[in-house]
């Protein structure tokens, strides 16, 4: 057990945590003997090495015999194991890497005895681990020096530590990474806000914490303070526009704290990342992860610092037990960003993001297959990757099934109900089952009758939108259509009002005009709006859709940029798939992605491969 120090509401609260080793449940994702044996404790000790593009040293980890088995499993992928030890004295001992097994790498199987308390291992990893991504100096905001960052989410932490890689195990962690001097190294954990002149950094994470949120990033960075428990990094040509993007996030965990109970997690800062991280963002405690894209100099796009915040409580605070659980961490976090965004900017602005999220959720379920199970809320993947099968779904479809929890009690008695929920399973991982269970009890007071007429089972085991879905409006958005409807009957942008307009409102601007304008039409639009060069990535991504699909010639120069210098997958496979809709598009998409993939995240290239195919 450790003391843990929370500094909450302005109040030191000393708090005892303990690594709860949960019943244990079956991870088809992970090939580690996890119902045998749990790491709780994980020290890692690596040298990052930009020339040659690898992390070497070594990890010891502090074990849990459950069953008093003779060997410990781990899971690796690309990893060059050196030797194992036990004990602290480091005694060898045998161990063998099995055969290979798609997706999931090669178990490291280690011969252990019942009192094994302590293995080592000494590895390094490969050139092209897949949840390392060295960028060049070219890929940076400066220009001047490589950088490093991962993605363990969300099974790629076993390629650059070796580890039971599921969410389902819950470790603290301590760490020693040595960069060349002058560089800044951070993690998910305890960080420094200034460079050491040693190029050594210590870390510590004493919350216990699941495999796909481990994270280290290096490179040439500085610190900004946002708030009392806020910060952020950035290279130093971007952190002060970052700064002023993120101004908000501390009157943002105030808001999450009034709604569902302390931030576990002392310290929120925010990492900008180069243009090649794949997402908008990545959770991980402590550090959130953020796509410089977001930074539009109008704060139009900080709902995902939201969302990565909500995910303190909500993934990292209480943690699917396995992919196959996805929703609990993404519906109910996209849940409580909206209820967030409702703080801080309104209910106006909240429910037109909701509405877009409807729409999009009946959108993906026509074009996925109302009758298909990847509509389903709780999945069953198998030993594959989830990746392959990410989608919108559990984000939006578990949204809507919070919220009609929420409409159905009472705000006030489901906030409650949330908050209890989160203190209950605190440092804990959860199975679908397991929250269904807490359901009955603790909100439907087990009354069968009113669960088949909510359609709880409905709602998570079958596919397609059950039909209790709330339905939602938004005022600002039936504004925008009739923007969008006026001006396709007089082709004159003067009729567009886009006063308080935000990525957003243009994202549904778009979305109500045809798939193809005349060349009058987009030029007007483009004149007026300035929207082929705009500088925000998402009306980029809307309008350079438009462009090709309406043989908008002035707008490709600008395209091949974009694709160029944005590597969020969920912006450019878009635009990728609009240009492989044609034989010629297809032809241009081929040839940028050839000069664009050296600079994409391996997650990146995946997508966009599948997009343009052989």
């Amino acid at each position: 057990m450790k003391r843990l120090r929370f500094l909450l509401a302005g109040i030191w609260l000393t708090v005892a945590v303990t690594v709860l080793v949960a019943k244990p449940v079956d991870d088809p994702a992970s090939l580690a003997n996890i119902k045998d044996v749990r790491i709780t404790h994980l020290d890692l000790h690596l040298d990052v090495d930009f020339e040659k593009k690898v992390l070497r040293g070594h990890v010891t980890l502090s074990l849990n015999n459950l069953t008093g088995t003779d060997t410990l499993i781990l899971d690796s992928r690309g990893l060059k194991i050196q030797k194992v030890t036990t004990g602290e004295s480091g005694q060898p001992v045998q161990y063998s890497l099995g055969e290979y097994v798609l997706h999931l790498g090669r178990p490291l199987q280690i011969l252990i005895t019942p009192e094994t308390e302590m293995v080592t291992v000494y590895y390094e990893t490969s050139d092209d681990a897949g949840a390392l991504q060295w960028c060049s100096p070219e890929q940076t905001a400066g220009g001047s020096a490589p950088f490093l960052y991962s993605q363990s989410q969300f099974i790629e932490a076993r390629s650059w530590i070796p580890l039971q890689d599921s969410p389902g195990v819950r470790m603290t962690y301590s760490a020693t990474i040595t960069v060349p001097k002058g560089y800044l190294a951070l993690m998910a954990a305890e960080n420094r806000q200034t460079i050491d002149s040693s190029g050594i950094y210590h870390f510590e994470m004493p919350q216990p914490i699941p495999s796909y949120l481990m994270a280290l990033a290096v490179g040439k960075l500085e610190y900004r303070v946002l708030g009392e428990r806020a910060g952020v990094y950035a290279e130093p040509a971007l952190v002060e526009k970052a700064a002023r993007e993120f101004s908000g996030t501390g009157k943002m965990v105030k808001v999450a704290e009034d709604l569902y109970g302390p931030y576990q997690w002392e310290q929120f800062d925010i990492l900008t990342l180069p243009p090649s991280f794949p997402f908008g963002g990545m959770e991980n405690p402590r550090l959130t992860f953020a796509t410089p894209t977001i930074i539009t100099g109008d704060r139009s796009l900080v709902s995902v610092i939201a969302h990565e915040l909500a995910h303190a409580w909500s993934g990292n605070l209480v943690t699917n037990a396995t992919w196959n659980d996805f929703w609990l961490n993404e519906g109910f976090t996209t849940y409580f960003e909206r209820r967030i965004t409702e703080a801080t900017k309104g209910r106006a602005y909240a429910s037109m993001l909701t509405k877009l999220d409807y729409d999009g959720l009946q959108a993906a379920v026509q074009r996925i297959g109302p009758e298909n199970s990847a509509t389903a809320l709780k999945r069953e993947y198998g030993a594959r990757d989830p990746a392959d099968f990410y989608n919108w779904i559990p984000y939006v479809k578990g949204m809507f099934f919070l919220r009609m929890l929420e409409e159905e009690f009472g705000r006030r008695r489901f906030d409650a109900f949330l908050e209890d929920y989160f203190k209950t399973h605190r440092f804990q991982s959860v199975t679908t089952e397991g929250f269904l269970e807490y359901l009955r009890e603790h909100l439907l007071n087990n009354n069968s009758a009113l669960e088949r007429e909510l359609y709880i089972r409905e709602w998570i085991y079958e596919p397609g939108i059950p039909a209790n879905c709330p339905v939602v409006s938004s005022p600002e958005l039936e504004r925008v259509a009739n923007n969008a409807k006026q001006y396709l009957e007089e082709t004159d942008a003067s009729v567009i009002d886009t006063s308080g307009w935000t990525a957003r409102h243009w994202d549904y601007f778009f979305s109500r005009l045809p798939d193809t304008l005349s060349m009058e039409q987009m030029a007007v639009l483009d004149e007026a709006f300035g929207l082929t060069e705009s500088a925000n990535a998402r009306i980029q991504r809307e309008w350079y859709q438009l462009a090709i699909h309406s043989g908008y010639g002035k707008a490709y120069t600008a395209i091949r940029e974009y694709l160029l210098t944005v590597g969020r997958i969920s912006l450019i496979r878009p635009v990728y798939r609009a240009l492989a809709s044609t034989k010629v598009g297809a032809a241009r998409a081929q040839l940028i992605y050839e000069s664009a993939k050296s600079g994409y995240h391996p997650m990146t290239r995946e997508a966009i491969e599948r997009v343009l195919g052989p």
